[in-house]
């Protein structure tokens, strides 16, 4: 690694220059600024003490020294504090050689490092996946991947929110207002159909609460007294005794849901190792309450409710069963816990969650430390923003979600008409041009998803996401693209430039721009999985294609005379496709071979 040449190059000079050993932890490196000269820049600062010098006049000996020392460094200047080092061709030309043929540069497939357990997209059976979903499901998802691709052993898992009072309010709309409606006579995704039983009963339910108050109840009372809700609180505790009938009609409604969900998770392209059920891990978790009370880590009100008193931590209480003896979330995700850490034994268990739940996991786990389980600390909250639109939040109960399967296919078809338009798909039969289209779409919404922060809320706009110059997937796309026609002119032409060496040469500017942007993959593939962050991969594919596209612009490849220069710009070509088709697989977008 260049860093570390450059830095066992800086010890030996200091020693040799002031008979001192510096610390190793204040020798930082970073890239230079674009406006100096020079590739990797120490800072001096932390060493003038040691070395009894000012920072210019030691920046100035160092660089002499390391240069006397090293034909690793081809030049050096100084300013200030700042000792640039522009590096040899030589060692970027060495550093292509070797690994220009691979094809999956950069990545640790050993899965020796690390067992880290990732959960994502945690549906509720009682809705569709809506665009929220989508930004969880490919987070988890992608991050899943760049964990795989550091070398360490993943499984991702989901948590599906079968049971619980919101499940009901959908079973008992459709008892009332269903008409018996399934997927199959009314032609809807099950999903979809179960999801508008949930928005009718909110629309009922405020047609009670408003009847309440118009009799002078308090809004409160009103609220918690609507016939409705009683029936639905009825029909939980009926579920939690394992009443038949409402076993039965749970069951119906929740594989209508399930076969909805597999379609929307297979044109997204996300899967699982495993999927939990809350139905089969809430009794868990109820005993871990009940060992709790026990033990006196836990106690209970008047009421019977069961309670975790954090207040000695800066926290609150927190409710853990209700009165009637029903669970609340944190039940069944501490028994969902208990038995991923008996099943993985993880090292990390990463939550994929959005941040209005940051208050939830902090308790999760205070409360297992409690417990006392020390495998409370592999927990780790992902926390990320929410998606928002132009005209404000979703709500589910209102009906106002965007629907995923409805954003994935407007986002196919804005790609076919933008295509169309820029005559990208003249050449291509039908089969063809759908199969680019969905490309292009999906590619664009995962590009859009992944390239912002997970930590920073995002603003959905489906047009922006998908225009061939920006900072967009189908710009990275159309660059992918443009190299493979280029490869494919060279095949037509018998050029063989894949079995020739590369040869020993000065690299222009863009040439050698475009080896060290390649060269920086593997540090940024390690941060990205450090940061959790997806959109640090989005970043440099980013970076790479447009570095690419301006070497494109200044220089011939397939018209260049000397048959050399030009094998060498193939091979340079090639390795930034395979680089761009490696890096945009851990954010699960395609790369077209012609666009």
């Amino acid at each position: 690694m260049l860093e570390t040449q450059l830095q066992q190059i800086f010890i030996n000079s200091f020693k040799n220059l002031y008979n001192q050993i510096p610390d190793v932890q204040q020798i930082s490196f970073q890239k230079t600024r674009p406006e100096f000269e020079g590739d990797m820049t120490i800072v001096v600062f932390p060493f003038t003490k040691l070395a009894a010098k000012k920072p210019e006049e030691l920046a100035q000996e160092l660089g002499t020294e390391m240069m006397r020392q090293s034909d690793l460094i081809a030049q050096f200047n100084v300013v200030k504090g700042f000792l640039n080092l522009l590096i040899a061709d030589r060692y970027w030309l060495d550093f292509f050689e070797q690994n220009n043929a691979i094809e999956l540069f950069g990545r640790d497939t050993s899965k020796s490092k690390e067992t880290i357990v990732v959960e994502y997209s945690s549906p509720n059976t009682n809705k569709p996946l809506h665009l929220g979903h989508i930004r969880n499901n490919l987070l988890g998802w992608s991050v899943s991947e760049i964990l795989k691709a550091n070398g360490n052993k993943v499984f991702r898992v989901n948590l599906v929110n079968d049971r619980g009072i919101h499940i009901c309010k959908s079973m008992l709309a459709w008892q009332k207002w269903g008409n018996g409606e399934t997927p199959e006579t009314s032609g809807k995704k099950g999903d979809h159909l179960v999801g508008e039983m949930y928005v009718r009963f909110d629309k009922e339910y405020k047609k009670e609460i408003e009847a309440a108050i118009a009799t002078g109840i308090n809004a409160d009372e009103a609220a918690k007294n609507a016939p409705l809700m009683r029936e639905a609180q009825e029909m939980l505790r009926a579920w939690e005794a394992g009443d038949t009938e409402v076993r039965a009609l749970w069951e119906k409604m929740n594989s209508w849901v399930y076969d909805g969900f597999d379609v929307t998770y297979k044109q997204l392209g996300v899967d699982f190792d495993k999927i939990y059920y809350e139905s089969q891990t809430f009794l868990l978790g109820k005993q871990l309450v009940e060992e709790g009370l026990k033990k006196g880590v836990f106690y209970q009100k008047e009421d019977r409710s069961v309670w975790c008193d954090l207040t000695d931590e800066g926290l609150d209480e927190k409710l853990l069963l209700r009165a009637d003896g029903t669970s609340v979330y944190m039940t069944q995700d501490l028994g969902t816990a208990q038995l991923r850490a008996e099943e993985f034994n993880p090292d990390k268990l990463i939550y994929v969650v959005g941040n209005e739940q940051n208050y939830h996991f902090d308790v999760l786990k205070r409360i297992l430390r409690k417990l006392g389980y020390s495998w409370a600390e592999a927990i780790e909250h992902l926390s990320y923003g929410m998606v928002e639109l132009p005209h404000g939040k979703m709500k589910s109960r209102e009906g106002t979600v965007v629907d995923a399967d409805d954003l994935m296919n407007e986002m196919i078809e804005t790609a076919r008409s933008m295509s169309e338009a820029l005559g990208k798909t003249q050449h291509l039969n039908k089969n063809e041009a759908l199969k680019l289209y969905q490309m292009i779409g999906l590619g664009a919404l995962k590009y859009f998803m992944l390239k912002v922060d997970p930590k920073k809320t995002m603003l959905f706009n489906p047009v922006e996401s998908i225009d061939f110059n920006g900072n967009t997937g189908p710009f990275v796309q159309y660059t992918h693209a443009r190299i493979r026609s280029i490869l494919r002119k060279a095949s037509e032409s018998a050029i063989d430039w894949i079995s020739q060496p590369v040869p020993t040469t000065n690299l222009s500017s863009k040439e050698k721009s475009l080896i060290v942007n390649l060269h920086t993959w593997p540090k940024a593939l390690e941060t990205a999985a450090e940061n959790r962050s997806p959109a640090m991969v989005a970043n440099y594919i980013y970076d790479l294609a447009k570095e690419y596209n301006q070497f494109y612009q200044e220089y011939s490849i397939l018209k260049e005379e000397d048959s050399n220069l030009r094998n060498f710009r193939l091979k340079l070509s090639n390795m930034t496709a395979n680089m761009l088709r490696n890096a945009a697989s851990l954010l699960g977008i395609t790369m077209p071979e012609r666009m």
